[in-house]
């Protein structure tokens, strides 16, 4: 029988985990459990490994490629990567992975995953037992055993068993978000699931049901897929085309109207973590009832979240609270009110303001920027380099930057020629605007400096610099300042 693809949905901000998701890097690309722990993404990839499954398939935005290959490379996974020059919804992104796969492994069978749920027990177990089922050509949904009545989720009702296939049931009807009450209701009855937007079919399948409910769609993601920038480690789709898709999720578009919808039930424990209330609840609690991360310290304090991503956060006396430390945001809520963190950011993106935009510190595959300070004249960074990495700065025709080394050892090739002169602690360069120089860390440790980058030649104190850069050695600079 033909191994699985793993295909994981990275689209979406959760602005409801704000300060730690932002636009830019979104939930999914965060630390489940504080920084130096596995992002949400990564765990979700390596839940579903071993013998039953290929590599993954991911689809995201064109903006987070590099960020999807840079996670996948730290937990050394190859893996597809799909890129949606924008996004529209669930249906038409499993369409083009479903049509990007099918001309390689025409038997596809394709495992849909959102990649920033947690979840605890062997789903795989499930999975495997419906794998003949997908195969036979019958559409799988995976329903949660519901905990409680949540009006944030949908609900997939048992139509009754399937004889062919054990532990597989007939879908008899879909209700989306119903209230608190009718939820309530529902789980009374014994025959309501959540729908955990976990799903399993065959590939060809999806494509004719596609071809069949929503022609439209299914002809211009067929264009985007066509006309895409492809190598084999991924594709970018075609922005015309893909835009004119129908932005509809794949329950709607396809399970809903499909005679081939079935329902399998797991029995796991399962939160789609859209809220810090539901990262409280999925985490490890000590004899207090805390969930604590990062530098953190309580003093009679209880059944709390509390999440430092830097510096010492103390927390007295105080019961039931949710204080999320970033870089340049804090959160200060009860668990009650966490729901009300998406109407913060809501006003935050109405006010125009950065932090919810982007983080001061991004992760390359080189290293890492963190933004210091900035204005409309200059922007003050500080540069991680990793060791045998390169990078590239300036070029860009703004203004001069300057370039100060504060750690480790390296060198810099200005115009594809390697300069002789090493760069260690003290080092400085002066880099004209128009021109683009390599900084290479030589060490095996991390190579650490601040540059500071202007918006113009008025910086009122830059010189004309000969051959566009200079470069002040350690000796210089300590003589220079002493």
């Amino acid at each position: 029988m033909a191994a699985i693809h793993p295909l994981i949905l990275c689209g979406g901000m959760g602005s409801r985990l704000w300060p730690m998701s932002r636009m830019d890097q979104p939930k999914q690309f965060q630390p489940v459990n504080g920084k130096g722990s596995l992002t949400y993404f990564q765990t979700t990839v390596l839940r579903h490994r071993g013998a039953l499954f290929n590599d993954p398939i991911i689809v995201t935005n064109i903006a987070q490629s590099a960020l999807v290959r840079q996670q996948l490379a730290e937990i050394d996974i190859e893996g597809f990567v799909i890129g949606e020059p924008v996004g529209r919804n669930t249906g038409p992104a499993v369409l083009a992975a479903a049509l990007a796969i099918l001309p390689e492994d025409p038997e596809a069978i394709l495992l849909v995953l959102p990649s920033d749920h947690i979840i605890v027990g062997d789903i795989n177990l499930t999975v495997g037992r419906m794998q003949p089922a997908a195969t036979d050509g019958r559409i799988i949904t995976f329903g949660i055993t519901p905990a409680y009545a949540e009006a944030g989720y949908g609900y997939i009702m048992d139509g009754g068993k399937v004889a062919a296939y054990d532990g597989l049931h007939d879908v008899a009807r879909f209700i989306e978000k119903p209230s608190v009450e009718i939820a309530q209701h529902l789980i009374d009855s014994g025959d309501a699931y959540w729908a955990s937007g976990i799903s399993m079919f065959r590939g060809d399948l999806i494509c004719a049901e596609f071809q069949r409910l929503d022609p439209r769609t299914f002809a211009t993601v067929s264009e985007a897929v066509h006309a895409s920038d492809r190598s084999p480690k991924g594709m970018n789709l075609e922005e015309t085309a893909f835009r004119d898709a129908r932005d509809e999720p794949t329950e709607r578009a396809v399970f809903e109207n499909s005679a081939a919808i079935s329902l399998a039930p797991i029995d796991v424990k399962w939160d789609d973590v859209g809220a810090w209330a539901s990262v409280y609840d999925v985490n490890t609690k000590c004899d207090a009832g805390n969930v604590l991360n990062g530098d953190v310290m309580t003093l009679d304090t209880t059944n709390s979240l509390i999440r430092s991503d830097g510096r010492l956060v103390v927390v007295i006396g105080m019961d039931d609270l949710i204080v999320v430390d970033t870089k340049d945001a804090l959160l200060v809520t009860d668990r009650k009110h966490a729901q009300q963190v998406k109407l913060v950011v809501e006003k935050l993106k109405s006010g125009g303001r950065r932090e919810v935009v982007t983080h001061p510190f991004h992760n390359h595959a080189w290293g890492g920027i963190e933004a210091l300070d900035s204005s409309k004249d200059y922007k003050l960074e500080i540069l991680t380099l990793l060791p045998g990495a390169t990078m590239q700065i300036n070029g860009h025709g703004g203004g001069t930057s300057f370039l100060a080394v504060v750690s480790g050892q390296g060198a810099y090739q200005e115009n594809e020629k390697r300069h002789n002169q090493a760069l260690g602690l003290g080092s400085m360069l002066t880099i004209d605007r128009h021109v683009q120089i390599s900084l290479i860390n030589t060490a095996d440790f991390d190579l650490r400096a601040i540059l500071l980058s202007t918006t113009s030649d008025e910086t009122g104190a830059t010189v004309a610099v000969p051959g566009g850069l200079t470069i002040m050695p350690p000796e210089t600079h300590a003589v220079a300042h002493g």
